[in-house]
């Protein structure tokens, strides 16, 4: 596997946590985790592609070992994480860039290519998220991600990963253990917990506007795939199939047996999403 290298950037007062794979000579990817999660959650994908793509997966504010946000209420919101977004690809001097979101890194890429900001995308792919997310969805998350459970060891941890992201589907020991390694946080008392704000949740009460954006979608021209887990509460059938007539129009490809959100870590998942960043042009 290509070795990571990790980089600190300095983005509308906040420090940015990059795990940076491949040349920067290549073509830029970025990918974007979603809402509880942490850019490493594309290890094994970034590594796969980094032969031809320079890949950047970054913590968003409040998660990993990215700063913590002072006015939660404001900056837990898509449109403040895009401005990061755009800021990010700044610093690398990136002109444009491919973009693959999972859930909320699929709501930021969507916000990007729906308006004047289109222009620094090649090519959108959205992992299990759409433009309207039922509140059914929302309250499931809400719950495990404002409440954050505390463990006494490693191993209990990595347990409980496996069972609320079970969704994510088939995947090696290895990434649920590298997964855990880098969703750890202790707190002062010494017992383990998750590695985020848990504040991250008002993005589903100050800012539930964000979560409802057809008109935004109908705006996109991007060439766009959608990545679907089909047992998947975030991301209906229903949704699925307006996508499919609305906006860019964009080709799907199916996960019959995983939920939210394909996890893309297997080898065949790493040929696939090359095939699609390359029939998208």
């Amino acid at each position: 596997m290509t070795s990571p290298r990790f980089a600190f950037h300095s983005i509308l007062e906040h420090e940015i946590h990059v795990t940076e794979w491949g040349d920067p000579a290549n073509p830029p990817l970025v990918m974007w985790h979603g809402l509880a999660r942490t850019g490493r959650d594309f290890d094994e994908l970034a590594a796969g592609l980094s032969d031809r793509w320079f890949v950047l997966c970054p913590d968003t504010i409040g998660r990993g070992w990215s700063s913590w946000s002072k006015n939660p209420e404001a900056e837990y919101s898509i449109e403040y994480l895009t401005g990061i977004a755009v800021d990010l690809l700044d610093q690398y001097d990136i002109d444009k860039a491919a973009w693959i979101g999972t859930s909320m890194g699929g709501l930021i890429g969507m916000r990007m290519a729906s308006g004047p900001l289109a222009s620094r995308l090649t090519k959108l792919v959205i992992n299990d998220i759409g433009p309207e997310i039922p509140q059914a969805a929302i309250d499931r998350i809400g719950t495990y991600a404002g409440d954050q459970p505390t463990f006494d060891t490693v191993q209990a941890m990595e347990d409980w990963l496996k069972t609320i992201y079970a969704p994510f589907g088939t995947a090696p020991d290895s990434f649920w253990r590298r997964m855990t390694l880098s969703s750890i946080r202790r707190r002062d008392d010494g017992r383990i917990t998750l590695h985020y704000d848990p504040k991250l949740i008002l993005q589903f009460t100050v800012n539930a506007h964000e979560l409802t954006t057809w008109d935004r979608y109908a705006k996109i021209t991007l060439p766009t795939h959608v990545v679907w887990g089909m047992k998947s509460d975030v991301l209906p059938a229903s949704v699925v199939e307006r996508m499919r007539a609305e906006g860019p129009k964009p080709s799907v490809t199916e996960f019959p047996e995983f939920g939210h959100a394909p996890s893309l870590s297997r080898e065949e998942d790493i040929a696939l999403v090359r095939k699609i960043l390359d029939d998208l042009g």
